[in-house]
Order: C-alpha cells, then sequence, then structure tokens
C-alpha cells in the first residue's frame, strides 16, 4: 500500500502542476485565486484520471464504470479544495500559494483514499 501510495502521489504531482501553472498564470493576469485554483484543479483532474487508471491502480474496470466513480470524488475533492482555499484566503489571510499547498496535502490525502477503496475498485467490496 505505501507504494501505491508513493505511485499515486508521484501521478498526482502532474496534475498538481497542471493545476499549480494555471493557478499562477491566472492568478497574474487578475483571476481570482479561488477562482483560478478551481480551473487548474479540472485541468489536473483529466490527467490524473486517466494516470491514475493505467499507473497507479492498473485498473481493469471499464472507463465507464471508472470514470463516473473518479468524476463523483472529483468534484468532492473540488469542493473540499475550494472550501480550503477560501477558509484560508479570506479568514487566516494566507497568501494564495500557501493555502493551495495545504490545500494539496488535504485532497491528496481525501483523493487517495477514496479512489483505493471505491473509484478503481473493481471488487465486490468497492460496489
Amino acid at each position: 500500500m505505501l507504494r501505491q501510495f508513493l505511485v499515486f502521489a508521484s501521478v498526482g504531482a502532474v496534475g498538481t502542476g497542471v493545476q499549480y501553472v494555471m493557478l499562477i498564470a491566472l492568478v497574474a493576469i487578475g483571476a481570482n485565486p479561488v477562482a483560478a485554483s478551481t480551473v487548474g484543479f479540472l485541468a489536473g483532474a483529466v490527467v490524473n484520471y486517466m494516470l491514475n487508471y493505467r499507473l497507479t491502480f492498473r485498473s481493469t474496470m471499464s472507463h465507464r464504470r471508472a470514470s463516473p466513480r473518479f468524476a463523483t470524488i472529483a468534484a468532492s475533492a473540488l469542493l473540499l479544495n475550494t472550501a480550503l482555499m477560501s477558509a484560508a484566503i479570506y479568514w487566516l489571510r494566507l497568501p494564495y500559494l500557501t493555502a493551495q499547498i495545504i490545500a494539496t496535502a488535504v485532497v491528496l490525502i481525501w483523493n487517495y483514499v477514496f479512489s483505493r477503496l471505491w473509484t478503481f475498485n473493481d471488487s465486490r467490496m468497492g460496489t
């Protein structure tokens, strides 16, 4: 399980890189940091789905079954990311990149747990 988590985190770093590049670029042109994080999150999620499906979990589940599960977990992770970003920026007054680092750490754990238990779990338990 540790090896799988490390692969998950490594794969996630690619999607996270996409998110951070978009976040920084959009904020640089005047976008709201929470909105920019959301756009980046969505772009990174597409990358993460394909890499996790193939590399991390080596899923044999059909995309027709796995992708709606992934979308459900990604939507909940997006809500969590948005809530954490908003709280860190507007309540705690943290810089947006610090807020995103905190949100990323929490969302990483959230996504791994639910991806392992349900999204890419083809056993009866994951149904």
